[in-house]
């Protein structure tokens, strides 16, 4: 090999390097959107280590956030999450907003402390892409987020972070006030 083509190659692994860890973070459309179908059975523990199942909210639509504390697009999304899970609180069919941490205990702990999160919060420490495989997410994006509406269907899947006029069209999208 010429030492032009030895660097091509040098070049070449370099970038790779780089690029595939960080192309799991990318937000690529989701390619089995499950939208319009039935929610899994799923379950977790929250954040003090009692059992909770996505089942335990049937009756109100559920904004499902998928977050980990070394997600920097996560921590820009979770305070509008957070006024937004205020804002729905009180309506009858207001979004019930809960997160999932794919990550320790007590780094999502930390976090949700120090963003004054009140919306539950669960953990799913395997880390991406977890249960949120079983809405399409096969590479672990975040964050990442499902809408269910009330019955238990899933409504929208999204990859990325959710902005304010996301939220309030999802909040219509599941028959609630933005």
């Amino acid at each position: 090999m010429t030492s032009s083509a030895l660097r091509r190659l040098a070049l070449l692994a370099t970038v790779l390097t780089i690029a595939l860890p960080m192309a799991s973070f990318a937000a690529p459309p989701t390619t089995a959107a499950p939208a319009g179908q039935a929610a899994p059975v799923l379950h977790w523990t929250d954040l003090d280590g009692a059992p909770a199942s996505l089942a335990q909210w049937r009756g109100r639509p559920v904004l499902l956030n998928y977050w980990a504390s070394w997600c920097g697009p996560c921590l820009k999304e979770l305070p509008d999450l957070q006024d937004f899970s205020q804002a729905q609180t009180s309506r009858p069919n207001g979004v019930h907003v809960v997160g999932v941490a794919l990550d320790d205990v007590e780094s999502a702990k930390a976090l949700r402390d120090q963003l004054r999160l009140t919306y539950p919060q669960l953990v799913e420490g395997d880390g991406p892409p977890g249960t949120a495989a079983a809405f399409g997410n096969r590479i672990g994006t975040l964050p990442f987020s499902v809408l269910i509406d009330a019955h238990g269907t899933v409504l929208q899947v999204h990859n990325g972070p959710l902005h304010p006029a996301d939220l309030a069209r999802w909040a219509a999208a599941a028959g609630g006030a933005p």
